[in-house]
């Protein structure tokens, strides 16, 4: 439901905006016609305005969109459940390096630990070794004054069956790579699995719609992949990886006999808790650290702060020149108008009469341009775009292809932006117009 309706703390005030304007129509004395009749008359300023909101709010809704986009990739991403145990010291499992002893985790996990840890139909604990490296690609069809590399990630998996378990994932189309992970009809091309962010990108670099075909052979580094199936994996960063066997990845990278990280699976949020505190009992032996996976993935999403701060600064300088652009909207035509108010006053209309006309078409001005820009800016829902979650100084990061979200905190936050600008410009001018003296507007 948190894509339908807003939080409290934006529905009340928006609300109370909405509220506002139905006040100011129901108080009003000058009749909306009269206002309505001027929008009309100066069709084009009223045109400009309101098209001044719809870009400002449409920008702003899109931005927003890629910060809760990022959001819900990270937060995906992380299962509640997961323990993920890298090398001590490392912030990114980019940069640990834990020894292939490792394989001989479960054996040496306490007894009293392997209770918080889930078995599965086998009674196996649930225990993912995996190598994560970064592999340069060079681009099919690159522009020519476009880039001609990007950075693939690629993970091995020692059990991709564990593993899927593990981190919830699921096949969306194919198969998963055979034991050796090696073509049998090609020695020398490796068999992978695609996440579906990347296997879309693949599918773009030859010009095709959707997600790249079964059976495609890829490039990537020194070595030839043919992709036999595409992971269930929207949503999660995983949805930017390939996946393949441990050894392949080990042997072809650099990184014999080693791994990044083992992910173990309990039963919930509290159990991960316990079963990292109490995997700390071996750091000493295989050097290692352990944190729930929400945590970790958490640390990850904190370039996401950093993209809001920077939107709301950019949402501070579009709200100022938006204010200004209102309040030059409207002394425009409190100037052209002061004959008419000189009117309005002798025929009997209060100086609050003539603040609340001029501050209600302000709002209306603002109420039109906002809705357009919402609307259009709802356009980018489930759009994908490219961007990197980073652990922070020391962190590595990761490329990502995410989709887009606009979801009712959004649109509500564009609605509360536009009234606030169309409230704000239009006091001013307002008051303006409801210190004209009547005699003195009509010479």
């Amino acid at each position: 439901m948190r894509d339908y309706l807003p939080n409290t703390w934006l529905l009340l005030p928006l609300l109370g905006g909405l509220a506002l304007i139905v006040v100011l129509m129901a108080v009003g004395k000058v009749p909306l016609s009269y206002n309505f009749r001027n929008l009309v008359v100066r069709w084009k300023t009223t045109a400009v305005t309101a098209l001044a909101f719809t870009v400002v709010i449409f920008l702003l809704t899109v931005m927003l969109a890629f910060v809760t986009g990022m959001n819900r990739l990270t937060e995906g991403s992380g299962q509640p459940g997961n323990v993920i145990a890298l090398m001590d010291g490392a912030t990114d499992e980019a940069f640990s390096n834990i020894t292939a002893d490792v394989k001989t985790y479960s054996s040496n996990i306490p007894a009293d630990v392997q209770k918080l840890i889930r078995r599965d139909a086998a009674g196996k604990l649930l225990i993912s070794l995996e190598v994560y490296v970064i592999v340069s690609q060079t681009l099919p069809n690159p522009r020519p004054d476009g880039p001609q590399r990007r950075f693939v990630q690629m993970r091995g998996l020692e059990n991709v069956a564990a593993a899927a378990t593990v981190h919830g994932l699921e096949l969306l189309d194919g198969r998963w790579w055979n034991p050796a992970g090696v073509d049998q009809t090609a020695n020398d091309t490796y068999e992978v699995v695609l996440g579906e962010g990347i296997a879309h990108t693949f599918a773009q670099d030859e010009g095709l719609d959707g997600l790249i075909p079964l059976g495609h052979v890829l490039n990537i580094g020194d070595h030839k992949w043919k992709v036999v199936g595409i992971m269930k994996s929207s949503g999660t960063t995983y949805g930017s990886e390939v996946w393949t066997v441990d050894r392949t990845i080990q042997n072809n990278f650099g990184r014999k006999n080693s791994y990044s990280c083992a992910v173990l699976r309990s039963n919930d949020g509290p159990a991960a808790k316990k079963l990292a505190v109490g995997l700390k009992k071996m750091q000493e032996d295989l050097a290692i650290q352990a944190v729930p996976e929400t945590e970790y993935f958490a640390k990850l999403g904190e370039t996401n702060q950093q993209f809001l701060v920077a939107i709301l600064f950019v949402a501070v300088v579009m709200a100022v020149g938006g204010v200004l652009g209102v309040m030059n909207t409207m002394f425009a035509a409190i100037s052209q108008r002061t004959k008419d108010i000189g009117v309005l006053r002798l025929l009997g209309f209060t100086r609050g009469h003539i603040l609340t006309s001029f501050l209600l078409e302000s709002l209306l001005i603002a109420l039109v341009g906002g809705l357009l820009g919402c609307a259009i800016g709802y356009l980018a829902n489930g759009m994908t775009a490219s961007s990197i979650v980073s652990g922070g100084p020391g962190g590595g990061n990761k490329s990502v292809v995410l989709k887009l979200v606009v979801d009712a905190n959004i649109l509500a936050t564009g609605m509360l932006f536009t009234l606030f600008m169309g409230g704000f410009g239009g006091l001013i001018p307002s008051l303006s117009a409801m210190r004209l003296k009547p005699l003195e507007s009509l010479r």
